[in-house]
């Protein structure tokens, strides 16, 4: 498989390699370094810096399809599966599942039960098979998986296009005074924090998020959004949501609560609250075109059971 990309000006003026992490974020950069990639036609090293316009070409090998080892599955949790045929898998993950085998997290992973039930296309590598895009370990929600190499190829470049609808659902801390919002504001690592995301003024990826307000609950200064990703950048709507007021509730990471939860006086809603694990976000809905049929694909999971505790409290609180 040939796969081709132009080096834009946030991309200009990094390591090879790097580059190819970011655009083929489905390979980890030691699959990348196995690739043959040329820049303009020539060979190019790996630590070899980019310039703006060079065009990237990537020779990926085709793989067999994947066959499954004993040791790389596990049945930890019952798979709730939305839709399945020969070439894909759409699953709603729980909150508190890891996507894939690493070095923290060797089994229980969303991945190895799915391999437990079915093969997954070999194109995305030995620990990701099968996976073109992600959620947070403490997200829930609509995910697709491909099965087939083909799927695979073509769902790669539906997620790489952005041609493909995900909304989420987020409860967050504060009210707004608005109905529909635009967030746009690019997306990078945090130099303080290197397991943090942040908003930038320079360099990042540009990302776009769009907010449109499901309900509010003013007594305790609690809102639902529902969220439209125009992008997909790595923490996208929790960074967007903080950055402009609005963290999600329960976010251990960018939630900020601390002062907030002096406000709540409902004995229940502050228990669930301070103890709760895991970030009030779900990917409720997932369209796409199925890479192989050509068939519109509309999937929406409900919102999970604590997320419908967390509206039952809320509704009483208010």
């Amino acid at each position: 498989m040939i796969r081709e990309f132009v080096v834009d000006d946030v991309n200009a003026g990094v390591r090879t390699d790097k580059f190819l992490a970011t655009v083929m974020a489905e390979y980890s950069r030691s699959e990348i370094q196995r690739f043959v990639v040329l820049r303009n036609g020539a060979p190019v090293r790996f630590s070899d810096k980019t310039k703006l316009g060079d065009k990237i070409t990537v020779d990926i090998p085709d793989m067999p399809e994947t066959t499954v080892a004993a040791d790389n599955i596990s049945t930890d949790f019952d798979l709730d599966i939305l839709y399945e045929d020969d070439d894909i898998i759409v699953i709603n993950k729980p909150r508190g599942v890891v996507m894939y085998p690493s070095a923290g997290n060797k089994t229980g992973t969303l991945v190895q039960n799915i391999l437990a039930h079915t093969p997954l296309a070999s194109a995305g590598g030995t620990t990701r098979p099968g996976v073109v895009h992600r959620l947070d370990k403490d997200t829930s929600g609509v995910m697709v998986f491909a099965k087939s190499n083909a799927a695979y190829n073509g769902l790669v470049k539906t997620f790489m296009a952005h041609d493909l609808t995900r909304k989420y659902v987020a409860f967050v801390w504060g009210v707004p005074n608005w109905e529909t919002a635009t967030i746009t504001g690019n997306i990078a690592r945090s130099s303080r924090n290197r397991q943090k995301m942040s908003m930038v003024k320079s360099g990042g990826k540009p990302a776009t998020t769009l907010v449109a307000v499901m309900d509010t609950w003013n007594r305790v200064g609690v809102s639902a959004f529902r969220c439209t990703l125009l992008t997909g950048r790595t923490h996208q709507i929790r960074v967007h949501l903080s950055a402009h007021g609005f963290p999600v509730l329960c976010d251990a990471v960018y939630g900020r609560a601390a002062a907030r939860l002096a406000s709540v006086k409902n004995a229940d809603l502050l228990d669930f609250l301070r103890n709760h694990n895991g970030q009030m976000l779900h990917a409720e809905v997932l369209d796409f075109i199925h890479p192989v049929t050509g068939e519109k694909m509309h999937f929406k999971a409900p919102l999970p059971s604590d997320m419908a505790e967390l509206k039952y409290l809320l509704e009483s609180s208010n």
